[in-house]
């Protein structure tokens, strides 16, 4: 899968957790209200901005599974969460972490989620999350994913999937322009094939209905404002170095459309979604 860097997953890590689903968080966390504790394998996990946001809905004992392919974001994992925790202990492999009255513990695994996911997924969590994951995958990886987890009945909370949607409050006349060759570059493949990209929160709900899972989705939207100028920076250097990749849009069009944005305040689409065997 295509890496991300340390910086940009730190920056946008406040936004994702403002932009979180809390319809879809509370109903993952009342499907567990009555449990004492609960193990989680994290897809994709990055630097850990996932459990840092799922933590405080879920039960009082926690044993997460952090598994990505850059052994570098696993390494920052563990480095970010030690510092977050009110408390943390190294273990052998596993870090114990106290975080407002909860225990977590964490241990890391480097794998690949397109060879390895069967082997993934046989350590049969009680819980698979992911974040921002499922766009980068194919349609085929997803239909292989609902159907591993349909095997073994166990249930998905996901965040941040990419809808296709960008909108900005100051119109620009190459916005059309720049989402759709934005759009096109997010189909490419990212390590699992074409990759669903902006279709992937509708192949995700369906393939697991067709499991007979039943299925909550609610969006999750970027804000982009002053709040978080570096943020936007990042985003809309990000976007303009994607359509520059796809030569669809001329250099000087991006440039004047990145220009633009810089001060802008506007929306980017995102689904979370809750799918779990009935």
């Amino acid at each position: 899968m295509t890496g991300f860097s340390a910086e940009w997953l730190a920056l946008r890590e406040p936004a994702d957790h403002a932009a979180r689903n809390p319809a879809v968080l509370a109903a993952v966390g009342a499907a567990f209200a009555g449990r004492s504790s609960l193990s989680i394998v994290d897809l994709g996990s990055g630097a850990g901005s996932n459990l840092r946001g799922s933590y405080a809905a879920l039960p009082d004992r926690q044993h997460w599974t952090l598994v990505d392919r850059d052994k570098a974001l696993l390494e920052a994992a563990l480095a970010t969460l030690a510092q977050w925790a009110d408390d943390s202990q190294r273990l052998g492999e596993e870090l114990v972490l106290r975080k407002e009255g909860k225990t977590l513990t964490v241990d890391v695994r480097q794998a690949d989620l397109d060879k390895d996911l069967e082997w993934v997924l046989g350590w049969r969590p009680d819980l698979v999350t992911a974040a921002a994951l499922f766009d980068l995958t194919s349609e085929r990886w997803i239909a292989r994913f609902a159907a591993a987890l349909a095997s073994l009945r166990l249930p998905l909370y996901t965040v941040l999937t990419f809808d296709g949607r960008e909108s900005w409050e100051t119109p620009h006349p190459a916005d059309k322009r720049m989402l759709a060759a934005f759009n096109h570059h997010q189909r490419g493949d990212k390590g699992f094939g074409p990759a669903a990209g902006p279709d992937a929160v509708e192949l995700l709900a369906q393939a697991f209905r067709k499991t007979g899972f039943a299925v909550t989705a609610g969006e999750s939207l970027w804000r982009i404002d002053d709040s978080r100028p570096e943020f936007r920076a990042a985003l809309v250097a990000g976007i303009a170095a994607a359509v520059r990749e796809t030569g669809q849009v001329d250099e000087a069009t991006i440039a004047a459309w990145a220009a633009a944005r810089q001060g802008a305040t506007g929306f980017v689409g995102h689904h979370d979604l809750w799918a779990r065997p009935v």
